[in-house]
């Protein structure tokens, strides 16, 4: 299966990268190809709204968006993959989900697969409610099939995030894939 990771954090190597390389791993030992698309320091513009793409792209912006779509469009499976703020995405991951609007039809008719790998420096039982009904709504709107979501809470530094049963909870999402 080939899998195409969305990384929406602007650190590099922060916590969520602690994560996507666990989940690579786990991925790759059990046979898939992955890539991973930075979507923090991409050229991706906001989306206008002006539905130039007729909601079927291609977008008149010239910016990375293509590349990401083909990507995306050639892939089994996406995975969202952002530290928490605010309670929800990062915006730099938003940004380019609000550029699906080129190419919703295109992904709803793949039923692909999608995971979701999230980090948070709180750790309160609520955490992560926003984000999670967020992304549950892109699942059903989108129509993927949901395989998994790893978040991490408490996971406000790399050394926490390794310290932490989150690295091997994303191995484990990695490795369990179909």
């Amino acid at each position: 299966m080939k899998i195409t990771v969305l990384q929406g954090s602007p650190n590099r190597d922060g916590s969520t990268a602690v994560l996507i390389e666990n989940f690579m791993k786990g991925a790759q030992e059990s046979g898939h190809t992955v890539s991973v698309i930075d979507t923090a320091h991409g050229n991706i513009s906001s989306c206008t709204g002006c539905v130039a793409c007729g909601y079927e792209g291609p977008c008149i912006q010239q910016d990375d968006i293509a590349q990401i779509r083909e990507e995306i469009l050639t892939s089994d499976m996406i995975v969202f993959a952002t530290p928490l703020y605010y309670y929800g995405m990062s915006a730099q991951l938003k940004t380019v989900i609000d550029r699906f609007c080129a190419f919703n039809a295109s992904i709803q008719r793949k039923h692909m697969k999608s995971a979701l790998l999230a980090v948070a420096w709180n750790s309160d039982d609520w955490t992560f409610e926003a984000l999670n009904a967020h992304y549950r709504t892109l699942v059903r709107y989108l129509n993927l099939e949901d395989q998994g979501v790893v978040l991490g809470a408490g996971c406000g530094t790399p050394s926490m995030t390794r310290h932490s049963r989150y690295p091997k909870e994303a191995l484990r999402l990695g490795k369990s894939l179909k």
